[in-house]
């Protein structure tokens, strides 16, 4: 599989090299790494080289791209997939479009593009990429929706829509609700009509925190700690057991939210926080038959490379639901290029509140 993986991201290799660009203003520069290790360690701005533009490429001007865990875990060589090195690192963000190769006619300068996939290399001024490795958004929704849009609200979108059935009035439950995907999912979901528990961990700032994610449409917030107390009782009164539960932590949090689900319920993981198993009584499996799932967009987009109306048609509402205001981008940090073993360091703060933001557009 890594070998397959690093044949699919070797488009993404960037060579350290010094040289001049074709567009005028600064040198285009880029985070790159040539070694797996402790992103602060072994990644370095440097200047890149910006190809000749090809037939079917473009070339793009990046304006802002996010910090994601699996940007540090690709980083660290820990992730499922690696790219080839050297490489810029960095897999979602958002560019506009500075010139076209002659075979492009569905782009144009001035477009905004994001990634396809994973591992393009979006911690950058300035690259030429294949044109078919971009999708188009509008230019017209906020800078920083577009350049969260790829990861996290199309996990949220797909768990939501290919495990369970779900209807107006359902419930979900999910852990890590303060994370990128957990506000997707609180937006989503109030958007259709589906209410939420929104589970999070205890911090001294709890009542903002509740505030905050009541604000985007949470129906319910809760602790860890509370998911085994009476008062979840008090729940289910106003609003049935969920059907689905979305896991992002794994361990404890992972088994006393199980206890909520439905029988024949699902239960969704994504992630692993607490870097612990998912663990189930036998009872939850033999008595409530309840399923247990995984789910990794890379794979879904990989499944779907083919299948190119299920990516337009999840990105068109996507898009849709931010136009309407229904979905925004998680509370965000913006650091300069050059600042960012400041930005690594704030993205991995426990109770991180803010997403940090890579800001690759030069003057």
């Amino acid at each position: 599989m890594q070998r397959a993986a690093a044949r699919a991201l070797r488009g993404a290799r960037v060579p350290p090299v010094r040289a001049r660009s074709a567009s005028t203003g600064p040198p285009p520069r880029g985070l790159l790494y040539e070694r797996h290790g402790d992103p602060a360690g072994v990644l370095q701005l440097k200047e890149l080289e910006v190809p000749r533009l090809g037939h079917s490429d473009i070339h793009v001007k990046m304006l802002a791209a996010p910090i994601n865990p699996a940007d540090i875990n690709m980083i660290q060589g820990t992730y499922a997939i690696l790219a080839p090195l050297p490489a810029v690192a960095g897999n979602e963000g958002v560019g506009r479009v500075l010139e076209v190769g002659p075979g492009v006619t569905a782009l144009r300068p001035g477009d905004w593009v994001i990634p396809a996939d994973a591992g393009l290399g979006t911690w950058r001024t300035q690259a030429v990429f294949p044109e078919a490795s971009l999708l188009q958004v509008p230019s017209d929704i906020p800078l920083l929706c577009a350049a969260t849009l790829s990861v996290n609200p199309c996990t949220a979108y797909r768990m939501l829509a290919d495990f369970e059935s779900l209807a107006p009035g359902d419930s979900v439950i999910q852990n890590a609700a303060n994370s990128g995907v957990g506000q997707a999912v609180i937006q989503i979901a109030k958007a259709t009509g589906i209410r939420t528990i929104n589970v999070v961990r205890d911090r001294p700032d709890l009542p903002k925190l509740v505030e905050r994610l009541k604000a985007l449409g949470a129906d319910h917030v809760i602790t860890e700690d509370m998911l085994r107390k009476p008062e979840m009782k008090e729940i289910f009164k106003s609003i049935p057991q969920p059907r689905l539960a979305l896991n992002c932590v794994g361990g404890k949090s992972t088994t006393e939210m199980l206890r909520h689900l439905q029988p024949k319920g699902t239960m969704v993981t994504y992630g692993g926080m607490a870097k612990q198993p998912v663990t189930v009584p036998v009872s939850a499996f033999i008595f409530r038959d309840v399923r247990l799932r995984g789910f990794w967009m890379t794979q879904w987009k990989k499944d779907h490379a083919h299948d190119k109306e299920s990516l337009s048609s999840m990105m068109d509402t996507l898009c849709q639901l931010v136009q309407r205001g229904q979905l925004g981008a998680p509370a965000c940090t913006t650091v300069p290029l050059e600042d960012f073993k400041e930005a690594l360091v704030a993205s991995t703060q426990p109770f991180t509140s803010s997403k940090q933001h890579m800001q690759c557009w030069q003057d």
